[in-house]
């Protein structure tokens, strides 16, 4: 697949910043085409291609859970755009969680990082909780850090990518670099080469078929209101850029469940108002992004919709899914939730019009892949910089 020209750019940038061997402190140029903002970056975490490509060997590396079978990358895969395609992610001990895993799609420009916690606003906070938090166990490393520190301190590899990430710290392992460098790589994933965006951005006409472009005008329309909380350059309603005076911030509650007739959630799963304690907070999750949309199944925060055409008819069409689970429409749902009329062709174009955010380089760039074979071995280019670098153990 042909790449587009500023992203060969943005691939030769930073393959020379590695070959330069310029280390933490190389100013780092984003991988994006002009007509996206420069997201907002932490200024004590600013972004190096070393810090990157630590995190990405963090990120897939089994080692940070307890028991070693989980890494952040088992819940969220390349090639679903960073979800698992599982309802709800199982822990290390085989256990079913109550959410599905959110795809890390433009995780950059999100003031908000999870489905139902308000709070959660700085990537280097948030990615501790699935590696130590307790409540629900996810990797299971709470009271374990020093053991996480000593695992990666004794690999053959992990202290001079450390130095390399953070010379100024003296490549010192804890809690504050892992999680720089975790976040610097999850802030690299950026998708901007959709054949939508060669299309609305690019100038090609052809990019998109003409379902999808009809489908486009469904999305866009006002009988639909999709793009009310799925709107902007990265459908959704939750944005803060470099260009933004303050974030914009959208939790919903889409009427997917009335258990009471009052608009009751699952007692496990309420939204934000497990954070907030306000009744009205009842089944609000944040809005997810549309990009990528059609590899991520099943939807919804829980997983319980199974396909993009089920998630249209059997939930929006009907002012949510209570209706279809022979409830009535939630009084707590969104004013948008009104329902509407479709007709099977729209409907195909509809779903066309989603399909075409698809961004296939972006789900196979290796930039983001796994940089450990089979064997435990680094397979990225830092090695060949390093020849005295071992196997990764």
């Amino acid at each position: 697949m042909r790449l587009k020209p500023w992203l060969q750019n943005g691939v030769l940038v930073m393959l020379l910043a590695t070959l330069l061997g310029a280390g933490g402190t190389t100013a780092y140029r984003w991988d994006k085409p002009d007509w996206v903002p420069e997201p907002v970056v932490p200024t004590d975490n600013p972004m190096s291609t070393a810090k990157i490509e630590l995190g990405r060997h963090l990120f897939y590396d089994k080692r940070l859970s307890l028991n070693n079978t989980m890494a952040c990358a088992t819940c969220h895969q390349q090639d679903q755009a960073f979800t698992d395609g599982k309802a709800r992610s199982p822990n290390i001990h085989g256990e079913e969680g109550v959410r599905s895993a959110m795809s890390l799609v433009n995780l950059a420009y999100l003031p908000v990082l999870t489905w139902a916690n308000p709070n959660q606003k700085h990537l280097e906070k948030q990615l501790l909780v699935p590696i130590f938090g307790s409540n629900p166990i996810e990797l299971g490393m709470e009271g374990r850090e020093q053991a996480l520190f000593t695992r990666l301190q004794n690999d053959a590899l992990y202290p001079k990518l450390f130095r390399r990430a953070f010379p100024q710290q003296q490549g010192v392992i804890n809690l504050a670099t892992i999680s720089q460098a975790i976040a610097s790589f999850e802030r690299s994933l950026l998708s901007f080469n959709a054949p939508y965006d060669r299309y609305k951005y690019g100038g090609e006409s052809n990019a998109i078929s003409a379902a999808a472009k009809r489908g486009e005008g469904l999305f866009f329309g006002e009988e639909l209101e999709c793009s009310h909380c799925h709107g902007g350059f990265n459908f959704t309603d939750n944005v803060q850029h470099s260009r933004l005076p303050f974030p914009e911030i959208g939790f919903h509650n889409t009427g997917m469940y009335n258990r009471d007739g009052k608009g009751a959630y699952p007692p496990d799963n309420t939204g934000i108002r497990a954070v907030t304690d306000h009744p009205a907070d009842e089944g609000k999750f944040r809005t997810p992004t549309l990009r990528n949309i059609a590899v991520t199944a099943p939807y919804m925060h829980d997983g319980s919709i199974g396909t993009l055409r089920e998630v249209i008819l059997k939930h929006y069409a009907i002012k949510g899914k209570a209706v279809n689970d022979g409830h009535a429409p939630s009084p707590l749902r969104d004013a948008l939730i009104e329902g509407f009329a479709i007709t099977d062709a729209e409907l195909n174009d509809l779903i066309a019009f989603m399909e075409s955010l698809t961004d296939q380089i972006f789900l196979t760039n290796p930039q983001f892949s796994n940089p450990w074979n089979a064997s435990g071995v680094s397979t990225t280019t830092t090695q060949a910089m390093h020849p005295v670098m071992k196997a990764h153990e």
